[in-house]
C-alpha cells in the first residue's frame, strides 16, 4: 500500500518520463520510432514522457527491448504501481479517470466507486477481506475516498452511469447503510454531478449481463473502454474492441429507464431499505 503522497508518485512518474526521454534520444530514435516499435503511437510515448500517461507493464518491457536498457522500466514501473494505493489491475483505470473528458460505466451489482460513501465502502472491502487488518482496510477507504474528488472537480468528466436494480436491492453493509448510500447517489444526481440510470429487473436479458465496463475519453488521446474480472482488469484500446464496448453500453443505455425515473426508483428503494431498518 501507499505511503508517499501523491506528488511524491507523481515526482517519480516525472523521473520515469525524463529518463525515457534521454534514453529514447540516446538511442537516436523518434517517439513516432520508438512508438511504432512497442506497439503504441508516437503521440503516447510523448505522453509517457511528459507523464500524462503511465505506460502498461508490457509496454514497458517492449521499452526496456528495444532500448536494450536491462529491464530498468520494468523495475521503475512495478515501483510505482507498488506504492499507490490501488490493486496493480487497476491503478492504470485510476490515472486515466483523472485524464477523461467522459466517462460512461455501467455497474450490474455494485454502486460504483465514484459514488460509494465511506460505509457503503468499507462493508465492500470488509466482504471481500474479511480477515484484513483494520489498517488495511482503512488504506484501502483513503484511496477510494481520494478517487471521489474527481466529482468535485469543476474541470472533472462528465459522468454517466448505468446502474442494475440489483445494486439498488442488495443491502450492502445493511440496510441503513443501503439507504444512505442510495440518499447520497440521489443527493449527486440531484446535484448534477452525475448522470444516472437505471437498468429494471423488468428489462430482461441483454448484451452485457453481469459484466462492469468503463468507457473513458480523453482530449487527445484514443478512447479506452475497462472491464474487469476476479482478481483482473483490462484496458482496452484497440478501436474496433472499443467500438463494440460502446454498442453495447448504447444498448444498454437504451433499455435504462429514463434519469427522471431511476431518480424515483431509486428514492423508492432507500425507503424500502430505511423501512427495513427501522423494523430490526
Amino acid at each position: 500500500m501507499a505511503n508517499g503522497s501523491n506528488g511524491s508518485r507523481q515526482a517519480a512518474w516525472e523521473f520515469f518520463g525524463a529518463e525515457l526521454k534521454r534514453r529514447r534520444e540516446d538511442a537516436g530514435l523518434t517517439q513516432v520510432e520508438l512508438g511504432s516499435r512497442v506497439f503504441v503511437s508516437g503521440g503516447y510515448i510523448g505522453q509517457f514522457e511528459q507523464a500524462i500517461r503511465k505506460p502498461q507493464l508490457d509496454v514497458a518491457q517492449r521499452i526496456d527491448d528495444v532500448l536494450q536498457t536491462d529491464g530498468i522500466f520494468e523495475r521503475l514501473w512495478r515501483k510505482l504501481i507498488k506504492d499507490q494505493p490501488y490493486t496493480e489491475y487497476f491503478a492504470h483505470a485510476v490515472e486515466l479517470e483523472r485524464l477523461a473528458t467522459e466517462i460512461c460505466e455501467y455497474a450490474p451489482a455494485v454502486v460504483p466507486g465514484l459514488l460509494q460513501t465511506r460505509e457503503y465502502a468499507q462493508a465492500v472491502f470488509l466482504a471481500s477481506n474479511p480477515f484484513a487488518t483494520d489498517e488495511y482496510i482503512e488504506e484501502l477507504l483513503k484511496g477510494r475516498m481520494d478517487r471521489k474528488r474527481l466529482l468535485n472537480d469543476a474541470t472533472g468528466p462528465v459522468y454517466w452511469v448505468v446502474l442494475h436494480e440489483a445494486a439498488l436491492r442488495i443491502p450492502v453493509g445493511g440496510p441503513a447503510i443501503m439507504a444512505h448510500q442510495l440518499d447520497r447517489t440521489a443527493e449527486l444526481m440531484r446535484e448534477r454531478k452525475v448522470l444516472l440510470q437505471v437498468l429494471p429487473f423488468a428489462a430482461g436479458a441483454h448484451r452485457e449481463m453481469g459484466k462492469m465496463m468503463k468507457l473513458m475519453e480523453f482530449e487527445d488521446a484514443p478512447p479506452t473502454v475497462y472491464t474487469e474480472a476476479v482478481l483482473s482488469g483490462n484496458l482496452l484500446d484497440e478501436p474496433a474492441v472499443v467500438k463494440r464496448a460502446q454498442a453495447s453500453y448504447d444498448l444498454i443505455r437504451a433499455a435504462a429507464l429514463s434519469p427522471e425515473a431511476s431518480l424515483a426508483l431509486i428514492k423508492s428503494a432507500a425507503e424500502d431499505h430505511r423501512r427495513c431498518a427501522s423494523s430490526t
